[in-house]
């Protein structure tokens, strides 16, 4: 049987045999994007390339990509939906199209992965008011399908399925082609096509499925709520699960509201390696493969036996321990906002899963080790020594909120005789017990309990969340606002400040940009004086002031590094990458164009640095900057605001 690693280095080998290039992945919480809580898929740092900018490593890449989607933390427990997840993603920026793109997808996955092809469906995009029914696609996938299938009579059917509903009869052992509409096989940063800007560049996509259950032996349609309605592949009684989307930029909105061909067109395909992981291994449970299982075991030796209940709670805890260990190794901590709000949000449903089970929280320290046995080879920081015990402080930091968090509710029950569902939302997410708890304590005062009352905020609160979630992804660097833009440029600017007066051991830990001001995090052996933070200001106004040309150039790595590039060093960067420089004169960029730099020759510019993000053009477009607040945030780790 495949393991995960096995097929992560078969991805990669099978790419690369077709002329792709690896783009490193980007850390989970993706640098100066204010637009993003967390890296959501594999495209997000491509979306300039998909958008006509040329990309460092030409036009056909690849990679594996960590993300993180919290928007449906509710459905975890489930087989199948995760918190954290790792997307295969491979791209043509102006390269191959939908034939090459098709054909080397359902090769890799038949004949590189062995995956059955009588389980395969694909679907299509059925047009829209001003965008034709991609029949390219439907013809192509014909005729995989056709030869994938060995049956000298087999007639490929394809079915049309509107949202919501069903195909009008059940599925025939040749239908594998269905077409949906806007709301499933369309892609644009904007959404729908009605929504779409002009000038906007979308295009319909074409998802491939797996069918978990082909001879109805498991019962999987017909114990869905969904089973009164015949099945189809987006249907979601859990028959059927997407492992891979190919995404066709071929559509340019026009100033008449129609659609105009793009003069290139991309590919952008993104596949979850859980769920190939489930096809390919032939498990019905995502919490049954090779990236789960060691740390399901931590929590039950018996998951296969459980009811539904138990493994509800079991996949809760595997799921968010695996997700908390990957975000304290990018160096996110549980706190009251964003990043940490999550990861905390995370370790308390945890907990309270684990209560459920009855099992000792101690044991989640268990999963997290396991998580880092699985992962370290893959990625080196996730098996750091000090990620368990940021868990378990965590943990610990909740059961004495819980102690103390009963007292308060019982306070507060003894001085009401019927509380109120907002009493219990309000109580449950102030204080972080739990609503169950809330309720026994109630009654065992002789206080009522509105429960109705309660899921009605809770399902407000969460309708509230989703939508301020959603707006925090609109693909990846979405807000290039003038004020954004200035505000990156001016990090450059502060992190070469704070080397020149700080000395040569600072380095950036993060960094995280708004509308409204700039924050940048950064490691020193010493901890920085007033004094010296006044004369950072003061160097980087100058710089201001002094109205310095901002340049970008593409240089192999090891050249930008020989020349003094500033790097994240959190991030892997490929073997070319973008450079900007700061106060870099013509010849200096002509120098460095024509020519390798063996020996460096200092300086080039005032601040050289690896970055992929928009910047202004002249640092006198930044305007004055005020650093307005500083803090500790760790042992010599320091926190600074501009604006």
């Amino acid at each position: 049987m495949l393991t995960h690693l096995d097929v992560r280095k078969r991805f990669a080998q099978f790419w690369e045999t077709h002329g792709h290039k690896e783009v490193p992945p980007i850390p989970l919480v993706p640098q100066n994007d204010p637009t993003t809580l967390f890296t959501g898929s594999g495209m997000q740092q491509l979306v300039p390339n998909l958008l006509g900018e040329p990309h460092p490593l030409g036009t056909r890449l690849y990679n594996v990509q960590r993300c993180i989607r919290a928007q449906d933390i509710d459905e975890v427990g489930d087989n199948r939906h995760v918190t954290f997840f790792e997307m295969m993603g491979n791209w043509s920026l102006g390269d191959y199209f939908k034939k090459e793109q098709i054909d080397w997808l359902t090769t890799f996955l038949t004949q590189k992965l062995g995956l059955n092809s009588t389980r395969l469906y694909a679907t299509i995009f059925k047009g829209y008011t001003h965008v034709p029914q991609d029949t390219e696609a439907e013809a192509i996938w014909k005729e995989q399908f056709n030869n994938l299938l060995t049956k000298d009579f087999y007639v490929i059917g394809v079915k049309e399925v509107t949202v919501n509903t069903s195909p009008e009869s059940g599925i025939k052992e040749s239908d594998r082609i269905f077409y949906y509409d806007v709301s499933k096989n369309w892609w644009s940063r904007a959404g729908a096509p009605d929504t779409m800007p002009m000038g906007e560049v979308g295009g319909p996509s074409s998802e491939v499925f797996v069918d978990f259950d082909p001879q109805g032996a498991l019962g999987i349609h017909a114990q869905s709520r969904f089973a009164q309605s015949p099945c189809h592949p987006n249907c979601d009684c859990g028959r059927f699960i997407e492992i891979g989307n190919s995404v066709f930029m071929e559509y340019v909105k026009a100033e008449d509201g129609f659609f105009q061909p793009l003069p290139k067109t991309n590919v952008d395909f993104g596949g979850g390696l859980e769920r190939i992981l489930m096809a390919i291994q032939q498990k019905q449970d995502v919490f049954e493969t090779d990236l789960f299982w060691p740390i399901v075991q931590t929590i039950s030796s018996d998951y296969s036996h459980h009811d539904d209940e138990r493994k509800k709670h079991t996949r809760i805890i595997a799921d968010h321990m695996r997700t908390v260990t990957h975000l304290a190794a990018d160096g996110i901590i549980p706190g009251p906002k964003e990043q940490g709000y999550l990861m905390r949000t995370l370790i308390r449903r945890a907990v309270r899963a684990s209560h459920n089970l009855h099992m000792d929280v101690t044991q989640l320290d268990e999963a997290v080790r396991a998580t880092q046995k699985i992962y370290a080879p893959v990625y080196e920081h996730v098996g750091a020594p000090r990620i368990p015990e940021i868990v378990m402080d965590e943990i610990r930091k909740y059961q004495n909120t819980l102690i103390s968090g009963r007292k308060i509710i019982a306070s507060f029950i003894k001085k009401k005789s019927h509380i109120t569902g907002a009493d219990v939302f309000n109580l449950y997410q102030s204080i972080g017990v739990p609503e169950g708890e809330v309720a026994d304590i109630a009654r065992s005062l002789g206080a009522t309990v509105d429960m109705i009352g309660f899921e009605e905020a809770k399902r407000a609160h969460a309708s509230s969340s989703k939508a301020g979630s959603e707006q925090k992804f609109k693909g990846g660097l979405a807000d290039q606002s003038e004020q954004v833009v200035k505000y990156h440029t001016a990090t450059h600017l502060l992190h070469q400040a704070l080397g020149d007066v700080l000395g040569a051991s600072v380095r950036q830990e993060g960094s995280n940009i708004t509308g409204e001001r700039l924050r940048f995090d950064f490691y020193c052996a010493h901890k920085p004086t007033p004094e010296e933070l006044v004369q950072v200001a003061n160097v980087i106004n100058q710089k201001i002031n002094d109205a310095l040309a901002v340049r970008q150039i593409i240089l192999p790595k090891e050249e930008a590094q020989r020349i003094g590039a500033k790097s994240f060093f959190k991030e892997k960067y490929p073997d070319m990458v973008k450079v900007f420089m700061i106060g870099a004169s013509d010849e200096t960029l002509q120098m460095l164009s024509s020519k390798p730099i063996i020996t460096p020759r200092a300086p080039f510019a005032y601040s050289i640095e690896f970055c992929g993000g928009p910047h202004v053009s002249n640092t006198k477009d930044i305007g004055k900057l005020d650093l307005y607040k500083f803090e500790k945030i760790g042992t010599d780790l320091y926190r600074i605001y501009g604006k």
